[in-house]
């Protein structure tokens, strides 16, 4: 333990704040891809999708989910509002389900109005028949994100080929979701949830919300309808589903379980890519040693017969090398030291100053 201590001055310490950013790619061959065709699987039933005896979500992997080498990706799931016209329908399959997934993540990403009441998804400053009533639901893994999605970053390639494989053969007929940047104006801050921002599509001018923070893409039904992004209740999600009656938005939304209605959704996502950010928070600390501080060494070892080694004549200057620095508390515990990459020699001709950096 130290034996003489210097404590710091207002000059010698401060703080800085780093935001690190990573390039998230995830294709949709890994969604939809990968795990179908080489084995053979029908949709939902890939090695590397997980869906729940609950029925809520589905869950995607980069790798056959029971391998300890699988990471998980994202999430997804649908649900409407109890005010949907697909409420209405007497044949909706797990109706309370998919009513019960949006108020839970409304109320997580848009909060409660002045009465009360969960406030609906919708376009910022739009109108009330803009409200976004049916919804596809993208839950990030933090393991993606790290704290929040960089701003201006995400973009989403949607094909309306049901077979994955074709619309990333296809640029043409895929549609780009991507967040318009230009500049501080286009994010809010009304959610609970932290920053959000719209999203908008190559031909739908309004496709949904993404919650920066969260890490949640919020999509809403009515772009998969039609290429001018109008609101069709009856609308496809593609041509060739249309022809066999299966592509029906109506019928995807309440004909079908939300682990079904998740697989056709999935099996349409060509690309995903993003970049996540990592705040890094640092305290910095100038230890210095003036030309009269540190020029000995409390080791025992600095001393023979009560004389310092490194001393030949009482002439000779004291000499000491630096090679650890010690950070106390108030009351002298020692909470944090820092190595130095080789010794740094201190005598009273000369000055140091040592920065040291603590990451958190």
């Amino acid at each position: 333990m130290a034996e003489t201590f210097k404590p710091f001055g207002a000059n010698d310490t401060t703080t800085t704040r780093t935001l690190l950013h990573e390039a998230i790619p995830v294709t949709g061959t890994i969604i939809s891809g990968t795990y179908t065709k080489a084995n053979s699987l029908a949709l939902n039933a890939e090695l590397n999708i997980k869906n729940f005896s609950h029925g809520m979500f589905q869950s995607v992997y980069d790798y056959p989910y029971l391998s300890s080498s699988a990471n998980h990706l994202l999430d997804i799931t649908v649900g409407y509002h109890s005010t949907s016209k697909f409420s209405g329908a007497s044949a909706t399959v797990q109706q309370e389900k998919k009513i019960n997934v949006y108020n839970q993540m409304a109320q997580l990403l848009m909060g409660y109005d002045v009465t009360g009441g969960i406030k609906p998804f919708k376009i910022p400053n739009t109108t009330a028949v803009d409200y976004m009533r049916e919804a596809i639901f993208i839950n990030f893994s933090r393991l993606l994100t790290k704290d929040e999605i960089k701003k201006g970053s995400f973009t989403l390639k949607f094909g309306r080929d049901p077979n994955g494989e074709d619309i990333e053969k296809a640029p043409n007929a895929q549609q780009e979701i991507v967040q318009r940047y230009k500049g501080e104006d286009v994010f809010y801050t009304d959610s609970p949830a932290g920053e959000y921002a719209v999203l908008s599509g190559t031909t739908a001018p309004h496709c949904g919300l993404i919650f920066y923070q969260a890490g949640v893409v919020v999509l809403t039904a009515s772009f998969l309808t039609s290429n001018s992004g109008a609101v069709h209740q009856s609308g496809c999600l593609s041509s060739s589903l249309a022809e066999t009656g299966k592509g029906h938005l109506n019928e995807v939304f309440t004909g079908s379980a939300i682990s079904a209605s998740c697989g056709e959704i999935r099996n349409r996502l060509a690309n995903i890519e993003f970049n996540n950010t990592t705040e890094l928070n640092s305290a910095i600390y100038f230890c210095r040693a003036n030309h009269n501080e540190f020029n000995y060494s409390s080791n025992p070892t600095y001393l023979s017969g009560s004389k310092i080694r490194v001393k030949a004549t009482k002439l000779d200057e004291p000499v000491s090398y630096i090679t650890t620095i010690g950070l106390y508390s108030a009351d002298y515990e020692l909470l944090a030291t820092a190595k130095l990459s080789e010794p740094l020699k201190k005598t009273p001709r000369n000055e140091l100053t040592v920065r040291v950096r603590l990451d958190y």
